[in-house]
């Protein structure tokens, strides 16, 4: 696609979506093209979104997926407008929401089944065993009203060896039933780790995990990354603005702000313009509740403007300034220091839910599932082990205290 051909693309998407108010979610980008690439346009009906391969499939996803972690039997009109703009890959799981975002899914397949061949959909199970798969797998297929899932996951992996236990067998199974394409897991513990591992076991076909301009630099991240690509694991990042559970709305990230306002794009743009950079990278999963934040998201997936060297930095030097502010998600060292009494890195991801997404109620929803023994034991531990041996130095007992405060 040369750069004419990606004005006409984008015009083309600004003229669709004016109805909608899409101007004010595009203007940030108005700057000039500074890069091309040679990626084809999805086969939509729309703005032409780019695709890249995913891992040794033969399929080509778009590289913006809409998150389902929110009520989507609301927000029918959003999903049919994702379609027309062309993000059709779609990811949700059989908890999310209780259930109801797969069933919005279904509400949606129902009212639109032709729609039903355009997109690359996703569902996870929580279940480690093949029959709580297999009991996921069929409720899944219900709730959504189709017959095949084109990428099932083993949901919030924190070690690749619980990807064991037959699941490779399972997978093979459900293959050659039809009921799903491709198989891999979702983590956002221990990522690197459970990255390396997936590529030595030979038969994951997808990953979806936390991976952003904070994590994308280190040089574990990098090496998990590249051993993944070269065994073909089609890589899908997640939790991409990098935000913590420390409230980050500091002076310095409105300064980043109004840096990133002045170069044509929004910081949240940016953001995802630095993990689209990196062709090994198919797609960024993205929560998306609002129409602006999928048209801002289109917006900046179908701009070709790539961040500069300058703004790169400025994105990194950020990221070492608020190096303490973000748990990264190693949470075997903090919760083996408190002798897993407590799932500190699940009570870190729940005050990100509630303060960088804005997600209050999803995030007091999971909170709330917690034992109530351990919920009760989050003021009383002793963290000063773990606050130590933090590669972060996160104050992690400040932080479980604020949770109850918050969540509670």
């Amino acid at each position: 696609m040369n750069d004419n051909q990606h004005r006409i693309s984008r015009r083309a998407f600004i003229k669709s979506a004016g109805a909608a108010g899409i101007g004010s979610a595009l203007a940030p980008l108005v700057g000039p093209k500074r890069a091309d690439a040679d990626t084809p346009a999805y086969d939509a009906d729309t703005a032409g979104i780019p695709t890249r391969p995913f891992g040794r499939s033969d399929i080509h996803v778009p590289i913006l997926s809409l998150g389902g972690m929110f009520d989507i039997p609301s927000n029918q009109t959003m999903l049919k407008q994702a379609v027309r703009w062309g993000v059709t890959y779609w990811d949700t799981a059989h908890v999310y929401s209780g259930g109801r975002s797969e069933a919005g899914i279904g509400q949606y397949f129902e009212s639109y089944p032709e729609h039903r061949r355009k997109i690359f959909l996703v569902t996870k199970s929580t279940s480690r065993n093949g029959r709580g798969m297999s009991d996921d797998l069929a409720t899944s297929l219900e709730r959504m009203n189709t017959d095949h899932i084109d990428l099932f996951f083993v949901h919030a992996i924190r070690d690749a060896a619980d990807m064991g236990s037959g699941m490779r067998e399972w997978a093979a199974e459900q293959k050659a039933e039809g009921r799903i394409r491709l198989f891999g897991f979702s983590t956002h513990a221990n990522m690197e780790q459970c990255l390396l591992d997936a590529a030595r076991l030979n038969w994951i076909d997808g990953i979806m995990m936390t991976y952003n301009f904070r994590l994308m630099h280190e040089e574990k991240m990098k090496q998990a990354v590249a051993a993944c690509v070269d065994a073909g694991i089609g890589l899908t990042a997640m939790k991409t603005q990098g935000g913590g559970a420390v409230d980050t709305a500091s002076s310095r990230e409105l300064e980043l702000a109004g840096r990133f306002v002045k170069k044509g794009f929004t910081d949240k743009q940016a953001k995802l313009k630095a993990v689209w950079e990196n062709p090994r990278i198919a797609a960024i999963c993205s929560q998306m509740p609002t129409m602006s934040i999928l048209m801002a998201n289109i917006a900046a997936a179908v701009d070709r403007t790539t961040l500069t060297k300058n703004e790169r930095q400025h994105l990194e030097c950020y990221a070492r300034e608020t190096f303490s502010h973000y748990c990264s998600g190693c949470t075997q060292i903090c919760q083996n220091a408190v002798a897993g009494n407590v799932p500190v890195g699940d009570v870190m991801r729940y005050l990100m839910y509630a303060r960088s997404y804005g997600d209050l109620n999803e995030a007091r929803r999971l909170f709330a599932a917690i034992p109530d023994a351990t919920r009760n034991r989050l003021t009383r531990e002793d963290y000063s082990v773990a606050e130590l041996r933090c590669p972060r130095q996160l104050p992690i007992a400040r932080l479980m205290g604020d949770a109850v405060k918050e969540l509670a």
